[in-house]
């Protein structure tokens, strides 16, 4: 099967002069309406398993089997050398909600996302509009920005925590220079301020790709249009450039908010390790100090399933509310 791959000329009868019928593009030649997508075909289908074995192998045994495995046991109590197991039902969720100190975590996670979402995205966005503003360096300066996508997330965290220690840190000797007190070991406001900051300094990288990508692909012919009517850089901007990458902003919001739910685990571990006093808690971090700190299997099970329900939720929320609000079309 084959389209047709030319124009046919047909003369009109009786006239001189000649009408063009376009071809029928994306169409049979047995007149089947043919899809746009294209379809790979294999005459054995034992090829397409065969190359999907690989990564449904990867997904069986790191996330199908610990996901079944942590539902399983989030009804469960057992103690902690896992000698011993009894059946439990809800009561791991029950007591999981009646206590404040998980509700205090569950409010940390729900600010440090949506400061490091928020932190994230703007100077990504900012960083890519000066981009496309550069004459010279234009390269070095986008390798120096992705730099940081090549750091291990420990790596960052021990940085950052270095950078802001306020002892030995240039950073925060910097801002005790300035008159402010900076201590995240003993201020609960300035441990979460360190957090957000690493693991946005981690992140921007991720996003600068995605929305630099968008905004090249804005047509040119329509940021023309508005010089020649008078409106500058930031206009253009603001008025133009970010509606028209909306879809990509989407995305990224939903990506920084499943990498805030569950990503910054080595983050949190190498700055603060939760402190002080559990103030930089967040879920993804509890769930590891109760099952392998306080070897609380049962409680670490349940918080794994109420974040994964989160998340989920989350996710649900933002296709159901926001995505309404994105303009898909040119």
């Amino acid at each position: 099967m084959r389209a047709s791959s030319s124009t046919e000329a047909i003369a009109a009868a009786g006239g001189g002069a000649r009408r063009l019928r376009l071809p029928l593009v994306g169409r049979r030649l047995d007149g089947e309406a043919e899809s746009g997508l294209k379809r790979a075909h294999f005459r054995d289908k034992g090829v397409a398993y065969l190359l999907l074995a690989p990564q449904m192998f990867v997904l069986l045994l790191f996330f199908f089997i610990p996901s079944v495995r942590a539902l399983i046991q989030a009804f469960q109590l057992t103690d902690p050398f896992g000698a011993t197991t009894q059946w439990v039902g809800f009561q791991n969720f029950r007591e999981l909600f009646q206590s404040g100190v998980y509700w205090a975590s569950l409010q940390v996670t729900v600010v440090f996302t949506l400061a490091q979402n928020a932190l994230t995205l703007s100077v990504a966005l900012v960083l890519a509009f000066a981009t496309n503003h550069i004459a010279r360096g234009r390269g070095a300066y986008r390798t120096i920005l992705l730099l940081p996508y090549a750091i291990a997330p420990a790596i960052a965290g021990i940085m950052l925590a270095f950078l802001f220690n306020p002892r030995v840190g240039p950073v925060a000797q910097m801002l005790q220079a300035t008159g402010f007190d900076w201590d995240p070991t003993k201020t609960s406001g300035h441990a979460l301020a360190l957090i957000v900051m690493a693991a946005s300094w981690k992140h921007i990288c991720y996003n600068y790709i995605f929305l630099v990508a968008a905004l090249l692909s804005v047509p040119h012919s329509i940021l023309e249009s508005a010089y020649m009517d008078g409106a500058g850089p930031i206009q253009r901007f603001l008025r133009i450039q970010i509606p028209m990458v909306a879809p990509t902003l989407f995305f990224l919001v939903v990506i920084n908010f499943v990498y805030g739910l569950f990503e910054t685990f080595a983050i949190v571990d190498a700055t603060t390790r939760g402190g002080p006093a559990g103030a930089t808690s967040i879920l993804v971090y509890k769930v590891y100090l109760d099952g392998f700190v306080t070897l609380d299997l049962g409680a670490s099970a349940a918080q794994s399933v109420v974040l994964m329900i989160l998340a989920l939720a989350l996710t649900y929320a933002q296709f159901k509310f926001v995505e309404r609000r994105v303009n898909y079309s040119v």
